[in-house]
């Protein structure tokens, strides 16, 4: 006899709006916050219905910064989340191919971009637009796109490589509402797909969305 699948509710519900996606990601960050306990499904069965697809409800444009894992931060579980991570969340090629993968063929109707404080990458564009350090060629090609937003951010800010990184984000935020492709721009446009912009505070837990 063929075993069960145990469904969850992500598997049972329709695609879900924009709204409501974002909606399940600040409803999992307060469970973080209150360090409520939470136990995605995990076991074989489970894993076994994802084996034959992925459903997530969200795309991530995440830093690799190994203290900012949006699976944790938002207590979601296998296949919730289609996450891109690299270090100071830029939209290099990669990133922005694998976006449209997430929006085009997984349909997701909610693409995040997150920062943090304390972000290495944003600290070490920083030294480099001070002429202090210099890096290897493949990690000063990383930089090179992170140094827009520290030239824009405010100089006289209490931490400039915090205020960079928010920049950082709205830059992106913004590259992706007005000047991506049509397979980004058309879903935005129907309303079918949101764009936002997330910062997240490493000492508290918690995840700020900026003009939310």
């Amino acid at each position: 006899m063929a075993a069960r699948v145990r469904y969850t509710a992500m598997d049972q519900q329709p695609q879900l709006a924009p709204l409501e996606a974002l909606e399940l990601l600040k409803e999992g960050n307060r469970r973080f916050l209150a360090d409520a306990p939470y136990n995605p499904p995990m076991d074989r069965l489970h894993r076994l219905h994802l084996a034959a697809a992925q459903r997530p409800f969200a795309a991530y444009l995440s830093c690799s910064d190994s203290r900012v894992p949006p699976e944790l931060l938002f207590e979601r579980g296998l296949g919730e989340l289609f996450i891109v991570r690299n270090a100071g969340n830029t939209l290099c090629a990669t990133a922005l191919g694998n976006l449209e993968f997430a929006v085009t063929q997984l349909q997701v109707p909610l693409i995040v971009v997150m920062g943090h404080e304390a972000c290495g990458a944003i600290r070490a564009a920083v030294s480099v637009a001070r002429g202090e350090t210099a890096y290897s060629s493949n990690v000063s090609k990383v930089l090179q796109s992170l140094l827009p937003a520290v030239l824009e951010a405010d100089p006289w800010a209490e931490d400039l490589c915090n205020a960079a990184a928010l920049c950082n984000v709205r830059k992106v935020v913004k590259e992706l509402q007005k000047e991506a492709s049509p397979a980004l721009l058309d879903p935005q446009a129907e309303g079918r797909l949101l764009v936002v912009g997330a910062y997240y505070h490493l000492d508290s837990g918690r995840v700020v969305f900026l003009d939310q």
